[in-house]
């Protein structure tokens, strides 16, 4: 019944990224958030945005990313309204509110309004970036690179992962319940406080079982180290994703160092625009977005 909304969970597909060792597209992901947070300028934000968009629609994962987007709005609006109504550092106002009382003078600033809509960009690109990883890199191979270092530590979240998906589905068949209640679905916060308890008591049920399970398996034994996931050669998409991934660090710290992508909000804003700032943002989704045009060996 729920076949046509967009499935949040890693489904392996047919795209260079989910082609590529998890390890490699972790550290990817892991890249695109460095540049997220190394950078302030508007443009800068704006070319990895689309990048990230664009690396989605390349991934198989568009329409779960543009949700994901719709999402990332409905969180910026607040950041943009308490920084522009908190902050008192900028020169440039718009509209003055008189006294507020323990709040100081209502004034509010161009310079407020736009860093808070760049503070605002930022946690939507990781948000972005955090969900276009959950729905390429497999969790699993991701998770058994980690058994050398703690066997039992990877097993545990391999196990918190797998059981994302479960309480998920739990909390869509106990909502479809209360639908079909004679009397009507209960609506407003208490109907949310007893679906998550119920959600939350089958989830303790459902552990126990689990763990009862590994027990008799003999997880509960001292085991000798097992090896690592996937071994040998790296493939063109390995290759391609660790270059991609250390051309946006370069690039981002490049614009830094060069001032292309200097950024001040406060007194007043300065975000220049030069001929520099706009070759690196092309370069930036250039980088991101090559990787994505090698189409062989994807095959799932």
């Amino acid at each position: 019944m729920f076949a046509g909304k967009p499935s949040f969970f890693y489904r392996r597909l047919a795209s260079p990224l989910h082609a590529a060792r998890a390890g490699v597209g972790a550290a990817w992901a892991l890249a695109l958030t460095a540049a997220a947070l190394g950078l302030f300028h508007p443009l800068a934000l704006l070319a990895l945005l689309a990048a990230v968009l664009g690396a989605g629609f390349g991934a198989g994962v568009g329409r779960q990313l543009s949700r994901a987007l719709r999402t990332a709005a409905i969180v910026a609006i607040p950041i943009v309204l308490i920084n522009v109504l908190v902050s008192r550092e900028g020169l440039t106002v718009f509209v003055r509110l008189g006294d507020l009382g323990p709040f100081g003078q209502g004034d509010l600033t161009v310079e407020a309004l736009v860093y808070g809509l760049v503070v605002a960009l930022k946690v939507g690109l990781l948000i972005l970036i955090a969900t276009l990883a959950g729905l390429s890199v497999d969790p699993d191979e991701l998770l058994k690179g980690l058994r050398r270092l703690s066997f039992r530590s990877a097993l545990t979240a391999s196990l918190c992962v797998r059981m994302i998906p479960l309480l998920a589905a739990d909390g869509l068949r106990l909502a479809e319940a209360q639908r079909t209640r004679p009397d009507g679905a209960r609506t407003g916060p208490r109907a949310r406080v007893a679906l998550l308890g119920a959600v939350v008591a089958g989830s303790l049920d459902r552990a126990m079982d689990v763990a009862a399970t590994l027990e008799l398996r003999g997880f509960a034994q001292p085991s000798p180290s097992r090896p690592a996931s996937r071994s040998g050669a790296w493939s063109r998409h390995d290759v391609a994703f660790v270059c991609s991934g250390l051309a946006v660090v370069a690039i981002s710290v490049l614009g830094r160092l060069a001032g292309s992508f200097r950024f001040q909000a406060y007194p007043l804003v300065e975000m220049p625009v030069t001929a520099g700032a706009l070759t690196l943002c092309l370069a930036l989704c250039v980088a991101i977005l090559l990787p994505f045009v090698d189409r062989l060996g994807i095959e799932p």
